[in-house]
């Protein structure tokens, strides 16, 4: 049968690849609940524990369901291998560990997610390793970082939840003169609005909870990269012996999110550029921080490296803590939830959820502050929500 498949489209890619359809050709994907597979004989199983034959041996090690959500997200990225994980922290602390020995040397961004911080600064350092934290946005700070021997770097672009844009192409030239291996969270951006393994990105990882499945239903991560190398030698026998797996069930959950991931990242940037709008324009907001808008500090950086601005608003409520308190306990569409990148709209306060456990003065550095908030925009008509912040808003004795 003829087929066009390597001209696809992302919108195409994201409905039918990877799919590998059982003996009754069904339609959706199949979800292969097991836990493990029989063999026709002892000399077969021989030879599949010994790697000389290509089959699925155990769930912990790979699954059919998992095999198509890898697949399918592997081409929609542009990389040669990707491996699910159970959590996008799972990914996160898989790529590290997987890597770094004690005596081994890491250098970050410190603007990162908490739990991210929380490896990188307290968990790492326990086994050994050391831990450097730079200014992303400077690249002098990198540069002088590097001149010390590092195996990793990791980055957060755009950040959580300040929305720092790191060049990512620079960063890539400055880590491989160093030797280092460049390791990219994508979460904010999600696969479709930025491609770090084109701007030189050794491996990107995702929270696929975020966006992918989006709909608030599961967990899950993922691992990607083009470097057959990391994949042998650290990934693979790390996933396998240590059990990060993602189950065949969130891995069914994710493949059907992908299907709607464009449809869905495009209606929600689509409002949260208009949101941003209505947002750089109200008295009672003292500061806003969206890529896609022309007052973010690094908007040309945004627009150059990315497709669009993302799903993600952040700004800062005039008169601090109490009035941010105030302002989402007045809405009544856009929910309070820790969450990001769902169908849903979301809001949290940052200071006292996600980067709660900093203290004061590395939140002031990073720029969070008592007033500031991390709106999530989902899929709801855009004029409702206009509507619930605008009332938030009103409701503020400022």
């Amino acid at each position: 049968m003829n087929s066009n498949k390597k001209n696809w489209n992302e919108a195409t890619r994201l409905v039918h690849e990877g799919s590998l359809r059982s003996q009754f050709f069904e339609t959706s994907e199949a979800l292969f609940l097991t836990s493990g597979y029989v063999y026709p004989s002892p000399e077969d199983a021989e030879e599949a524990f010994k790697g000389n034959r290509l089959r699925y041996v155990y769930s912990r090690y790979s699954n059919p369901t998992v095999t198509m959500f890898e697949n399918r997200l592997a081409k929609l990225e542009g990389a040669n291998w990707c491996v699910a994980t159970a959590s996008g922290m799972a990914a996160c602390f898989s790529i590290l560990a997987s890597q770094l020995v004690s005596g081994d040397r890491l250098v970050a961004s410190k603007a990162l997610f908490g739990s991210c911080l929380f490896i990188i600064t307290e968990l790492l350092p326990r086994y050994g390793i050391q831990t450097t934290l730079v200014d992303g946005k400077e690249l002098n700070e990198w540069k002088n970082a590097l001149k010390t021997k590092t195996k990793c770097v990791f980055v957060e672009t755009p950040s959580n939840p300040t929305l720092d844009i790191i060049d990512l192409s620079a960063l890539s030239q400055l880590t491989h003169k160093a030797g280092a291996c460049l390791i990219v969270d994508n979460a904010f951006a999600s696969p479709l609005l930025q491609k770090p393994l084109d701007l030189g990105a050794d491996i990107v990882m995702y929270s696929a909870t975020k966006h992918i499945d989006g709909q608030g239903r599961t967990l899950g991560g993922a691992i990607l990269s083009n470097n057959e190398s990391l994949l042998t030698n650290n990934i693979l026998p790390w996933m396998r012996h240590t059990g990060p797996a993602l189950s065949p069930f969130n891995a069914w959950v994710l493949l059907k999110g992908l299907e709607t991931l464009n449809l869905r990242v495009s209606k929600a940037t689509e409002n949260a550029t208009k949101l941003a709008t209505l947002l750089s324009n109200h008295p009672k907001i003292s500061k806003l921080l969206y890529p896609g808008h022309p007052t973010h500090p690094q908007h040309d950086l945004a627009t150059e490296q990315m497709k669009k601005g993302g799903t993600i608003v952040t700004f800062e409520v005039r008169g601090g803590k109490k009035s941010a308190f105030d302002f989402i306990r007045n809405l009544d569409i856009i929910k309070i939830s820790n969450n990001l990148g769902d169908s849903k709209s979301l809001i949290t306060h940052p200071t006292t959820t996600t980067h709660q456990r900093l203290s004061q003065k590395e939140r002031k550095s990073l720029g969070i502050t008592n007033g500031m908030l991390r709106l999530s925009v989902g899929l709801e008509d855009i004029e409702d929500l206009e509507l619930d912040i605008k009332t938030g808003l009103d409701c503020l004795s400022l």
